[in-house]
């Protein structure tokens, strides 16, 4: 079994669900391990019986869309059906129950999504700091993606994978490895992602579609970033800023900001990097660190984020100024590094 610990516990969320349509949740602005984790739970569950829909706060990423089918349609909170979440022991089948994916607390599929669902059946995710909120919790902090755990459940438990869902994992795992580079890569990883390829994923194609269709208004975000660039922590942190307006002046969204801050990493001697968001009267940052023992989830804690050892963010809706916070932040970000070397 790939794994032996965590499939009783999936056996039993669907044993518990049995019947039930299912919303299968993600979380605002979602990424390809979200996006790929809803597809695929929604498929197995269709092919349990059950129906489904996706919800997640933002709209599908223009690169991810190519997954995404009729048979498993995405809502935003405001256009979900008129169905309600039920009541405990409740049997009414035109209610929904729901499903969180990806997602390390409850509110971060949205205020909206958590007061229409306040009572979860399950969660399935990766996250070192997940906080238990559901009344099934399958949680793997050691997985690379919640597409692996779900492939590797998937697969345990003899269910359907077919080609749509091959694909949909696929991609999951492919980005939340950064394409299998990142310290969370395994070999249970590599088994997994060539079981999907043999169900009918294809690597070219997600390749294609997630990193070569870049729109000339990210590149120029991307400037905007790389010049923005500082050295900090006797050059062992990196930060990167985007004012407000600047997607405006770039003509991009928030989406496009994926992958900007592992430029901010990448340069040799720096062991985190860091981009901060500016935005009306909130800052949102996330931070990227080589080695899982600089731990940035605590980091991001500190300002009520959370995440993983390697990779974590952070949103601030009432937030000090940019000026502040970015001090604020470099004070953290010293005292972990100074931590982690004694």
């Amino acid at each position: 079994m790939y794994f032996p610990q965590l499939t009783p516990l999936f056996k039993a969320l669907l044993d518990s669900v049995s019947g039930q349509p299912v919303a299968v949740i993600g979380h605002a602005r979602p990424d390809g391990d979200c996006i790929g984790s809803q597809i695929a739970l929604a498929r197995v569950l269709q092919s349990l019986g059950h129906k489904t829909i996706c919800v997640n706060g933002d709209p599908v990423p223009r690169r991810i869309q190519y997954l995404v089918a009729p048979e498993t349609p995405f809502f935003l909170p405001d256009e979900m059906p008129g169905t309600t979440e039920p009541q405990s022991g409740s049997s009414d089948n035109s209610t929904l129950t729901s499903i969180f994916v990806d997602c390390a607390d409850h509110d971060r599929g949205g205020a909206k999504v958590r007061n229409r669902f306040p009572s979860p059946a399950g969660c399935i995710d990766h996250h070192l700091s997940n906080a238990d909120f559901a009344a099934h919790n399958i949680v793997d902090p050691a997985a690379a993606a919640t597409c692996e755990m779900l492939a590797g459940m998937f697969l345990d438990l003899g269910l359907p994978i077919d080609e749509i869902t091959a694909r949909a994992l696929y991609a999951g795992i492919n980005t939340d490895t950064g394409q299998f580079r990142f310290g969370s890569t395994t070999p249970r990883t590599f088994k997994l992602a060539a079981e999907l390829v043999a169900r009918g994923a294809s690597p070219a194609e997600a390749g294609y579609e997630i990193y070569e269709r870049e729109s000339w208004g990210k590149l120029k975000l991307l400037d905007a970033f790389l010049r923005s660039l500082t050295r900090e922590c006797d050059n062992r942190a990196c930060i990167g800023i985007l004012p407000d307006g600047i997607f405006d002046l770039t003509g991009t969204t928030p989406e496009d900001t994926e992958g900007l801050v592992d430029y901010a990493r990448c340069i040799d001697g720096v062991e985190i990097g860091v981009l901060i968001e500016e935005r009306p009267g909130a800052i949102k940052a996330s931070l990227r660190a080589k080695n899982p023992a600089m731990r940035v989830d605590r980091i991001a804690a500190i300002f009520g984020g959370g995440g993983h050892a390697c990779a974590a963010g952070l949103n601030m809706k009432k937030a000090p100024s940019l000026a502040e916070f970015r001090a604020q932040l470099v004070t953290a970000i010293a005292a972990q590094l100074d931590a982690v070397k004694n």
